[in-house]
């Protein structure tokens, strides 16, 4: 998640002290310095072959501004919330909920032309958030659904009940959508597992790893962990969303090859999912050092493409190893 309100700090690349076991990814003053030379800049010069698989570092409305027009099979958006937060430096400040209604429907105007006619948008928030730019979305696009995702984290309320979820609006450009389900299936261990009058399985198999069967994703995700200091995944970016959610999107909403565009990249983590998964990508950041860390990342997505909690072509439920 970027920040275009303000202009962030310089980087130092200074590294924090950490636990031999903690494996958050972090940049040397020497990697930042190395990864900066392969960030890219939009203009109006710029072409779509320019732009693919490549990392922009600049501010989300100016680079939406150049961008070509209809490319984008996917969008992953992910814009700041209408909360104060420090985003290594850079900081977005709340607003009154008329400014930031308007805020976000200038950012929908400009990103509109980027869509193909049959792209999907996925677009995240809190529930404060989400009441705000529902009205928005609903104006601009066909509005599909709502998925509410169990965050696991979170801090304790006593005058209240712990936010605990976050919200991803489902949108389309129009009626004419890809959607595979059987891409998102889960699978899950069976508590009752029935059998047919013949004694076989209803509906179910009994593995090695215990009886499961596999569902159809629904709306309601309890399967996701937020990544933690000793995933490889991680980074010190405050609103980071798991590999494993954002392979959901795009697997369900996107085919291989298709181009999945993030205008407020933050760490990566859609640009990393889209070459893990086969597709191209293009990412908007204004933060210079998340800008490399992204890069970093795309770079050990070559080496590794697993997916904590996506194996065999299906995702497995929290905790089941995987």
């Amino acid at each position: 998640m970027a920040d275009t309100a303000t202009t962030a700090a310089a980087t130092s690349g200074t590294a924090k002290s950490r636990s031999a076991n903690n494996r958050t990814l972090t940049c040397t003053a020497d990697e930042l310095e190395r990864l900066k030379q392969g960030l890219r800049q939009a203009d109006a010069a710029s072409s779509l072959a320019d732009l693919v698989n490549s990392v922009i570092h600049g501010d989300t409305f100016t680079a939406l501004g150049v961008l070509p027009s209809n490319f984008a099979d996917l969008v992953i958006l992910d814009p700041p919330y209408n909360m104060s937060k420090n985003y290594n430096g850079s900081h977005f400040y709340e607003k009154h909920a008329d400014d930031y209604t308007a805020w976000f429907e200038r950012l929908i105007l400009e990103l509109k032309h980027c869509l193909r006619p049959t792209a999907a948008l996925y677009v995240c928030a809190e529930w404060r958030t989400s009441i705000l730019i529902a009205p928005v979305l609903a104006r601009h696009f066909e509005l599909c659904n709502r998925i509410t995702w169990e965050r696991e984290k979170g801090r304790g309320a006593r005058a209240n009940w712990k936010n605990a979820s976050e919200d991803i609006w489902f949108c389309t450009v129009s009626n004419d959508y890809f959607f595979d389900t059987e891409a998102v299936k889960q699978k899950r261990r069976v508590i009752a597992p029935y059998k047919t009058q013949s004694g076989e399985p209803k509906g179910w198999e009994d593995g090695n790893d215990g009886r499961y069967r596999l569902t159809f994703p629904s709306n309601l995700w309890t399967d996701i962990t937020v990544p933690f200091w000793s995933m490889p995944e991680n980074t010190d970016h405050p609103t980071q969303k798991p590999e494993k959610l954002i392979a959901k999107l795009i697997l369900a909403s996107s085919r291989p090859d298709d181009i999945v565009l993030d205008p407020f990249l933050g760490s990566g983590t859609s640009a990393v999912v889209a070459r893990k998964l086969g597709r191209r990508y293009i990412g908007i950041e204004q933060n210079l050092e998340y800008c490399c860390w992204s890069l970093k990342r795309l770079e050990n997505a070559q080496e590794n493409a697993v997916i904590q909690g996506y194996e065999d072509g299906v995702f497995w439920e929290r905790n089941s190893g995987r």
